[in-house]
């Protein structure tokens, strides 16, 4: 019989770089802890004419599921992976950062203590100001990516994903953080085993942050 995984990692990829996204999936396959499952969302991507992700994936199909839909956006793809993973605990990695070599163990570790965690991260900047995003509160104002909650470094028990749905708008993350607060145990902890890289002008992330403080 097949051994169920004990984590599933979710990867919405929406137009990103093969590059980037092979360096996504290449940081979660070389992981110290290997008890895992990757299932790779595909948002409608346009831009892999030659289907290089898709050959990159059939290359590692013993560890790796690639799922395809129309362009629906990050929330609705993450719900969709939820629906069919199969892990003991679920987490997510975008597709232009990547994981630490020990990211998934440490935060498996934490689980001895909460049902959920986010993490502060190993954020990578060109510049000062790439540190702040607009916050959820008011879009006029800035705050630090350590006082946010980062989508990507979610990391519970999949009853959790299984109750919550992450909704269609900004600061999603955050507000299924909360809402999870108020049933379970959760706690943002100080790891920094995530890669979040915040010097890409087309991350989804720099892409909101431009409509939200620069809208038409």
């Amino acid at each position: 019989m097949h051994k169920s995984p004990k984590i599933s990692v979710l990867m919405s990829v929406f137009d990103t770089e093969f590059s980037l996204v092979k360096r996504a999936i290449d940081s979660v396959l070389s992981q110290t802890f290997q008890e895992f499952e990757l299932i790779v969302i595909d948002d409608g991507s346009q831009n892999d004419p030659n289907n290089l992700l898709l050959t990159y994936v059939k290359q590692h199909e013993d560890r790796v599921t690639y799922l395809r839909h129309k362009n629906c956006g990050q929330s609705e793809s993450i719900n969709k992976g939820i629906k069919n993973c199969t892990g003991d605990y679920v987490t997510i990695i975008d597709a232009d950062d990547e994981y630490k070599s020990d990211h998934l163990g440490l935060c498996l570790n934490k689980m001895l203590e909460y049902d959920l965690i986010a993490s502060n991260t190993t954020t990578v900047v060109d510049k000062e100001q790439d540190y702040y995003v607009p916050d959820k509160h008011d879009i006029t104002k800035m705050i630090h990516v350590d006082e946010c909650i980062l989508f990507a470094t979610l990391f519970g028990r999949k009853e959790v994903f299984d109750n919550l749905k992450f909704q269609k708008k900004y600061a999603a993350d955050a507000l299924f953080f909360e809402h999870a607060s108020l049933k379970y145990k959760a706690q943002k902890v100080d790891l920094r085993s995530y890669i979040y890289y915040r010097n890409n002008p087309n991350s989804l992330c720099a892409k909101m942050k431009n409509n939200l403080t620069n809208p038409l």
